[in-house]
């Protein structure tokens, strides 16, 4: 089994989307070069979804030409329909992500259409992706649970992973999207994916909400995952969940996989340092408890 472990940074979409408070495209873009400096493999960059929807992220255009390309980092940007797709391809998009669902009421709530529907405008996207060489990330929300069911059952999830995958996607994330999650459901989930889809094309997203994103990371660890979203400072939410906290902080999933003796190519210092900058540009707490004691403990001269 590999010691490597894919690091995910989606703290400037997935973070940023959920700030009250306008960031200012200079921010974004600045947050963008810290993150790939400090050996992030994977930044999301931002989405093209409707500014009507998520304002926050009506200058993704003006993002994705302002930034510094940094070798080695990958920046994928989530699309919710073909409208989507023509704006990241024509803004120079190598990556994007779709979403769906395990939820018929959270896909209603946040697409406003349903589980069925939401997958076949997928379908067009995901052609035109994959004809134009570019790279496609399934995101499936609430894997674990939903605000408006409750608990959502695994085989719910593998249902819409497996069509996901038969049409084109290159990787599936698992996104506990109220972060109700416990490590052994997250466990049982894995295992129920990935008896039709291989471990290496599954990623796992985890909310933080009742305190077990970093268990249910390791036991998915355990089972064989080798890829982990998590969001600088622990930046984030999701509009459409009520009382959903931040993702699980980068800098204390860093630190937990170091300590595990796996590697992931991050800088944490570095990575620490950007939580702290990011928290303190924003004028918000920093959630990452790890990020907040290295900084805490980092000598004056320390620096990116």
């Amino acid at each position: 089994m590999s010691n490597f472990v894919t690091v995910v940074e989606v703290g400037p979409r997935d973070g940023l989307q959920n700030e009250p408070q306008t960031v200012s495209t200079d921010t974004k873009i600045e947050l963008l070069n810290r993150l790939a400096r400090c050996g992030l493999p994977v930044v999301e960059a931002g989405s093209y979804v409707s500014p009507k929807w998520i304002p926050q992220m009506a200058d993704t255009e003006a993002v994705m030409a302002g930034l510094t390309p940094h070798p080695g980092t990958r920046y994928p940007v989530l699309v919710p329909n073909m409208r989507g797709f023509e704006r990241a391809l024509k803004a120079g998009a190598k990556e994007i992500a779709v979403f769906a669902a395990a939820s018929e009421s959270f896909s209603q709530h946040n697409t406003n259409c349903s589980m069925t529907e939401s997958i076949a405008r997928l379908k067009p996207v995901i052609e035109r992706a994959m004809a134009a060489g570019i790279r496609v990330r399934g995101y499936v929300s609430c894997v674990l649970g939903c605000p408006y069911e409750g608990a959502i059952e695994a085989a719910a999830v593998a249902a819409v992973c497996e069509q996901l995958i038969n049409m084109g996607c290159d990787e599936i994330s698992l996104g506990d999207t109220i972060g109700t999650g416990t490590p052994a459901r997250a466990n049982a989930l894995v295992e129920t994916v990935a008896a039709n889809i291989p471990l290496g094309l599954l990623a796992v997203h985890f909310h933080d909400t009742y305190g077990q994103a970093l268990a249910n990371i390791l036991k998915c660890l355990d089972a064989g995952i080798r890829t982990v979203d998590a969001s600088v400072a622990g930046l984030g939410g999701c509009p459409y969940a009520r009382g959903a906290s931040g993702n699980v902080a980068s800098e204390d999933v860093v630190y937990m996989l170091h300590g595990l003796g796996l590697e992931t190519g991050v800088d944490l210092n570095a990575l620490a340092m950007t939580g702290d900058w990011i928290s303190n540009s924003l004028q918000r707490s920093n959630n990452s408890r790890a990020g907040v004691a290295i900084i805490n403990n980092l000598k004056p001269t320390d620096s990116i």
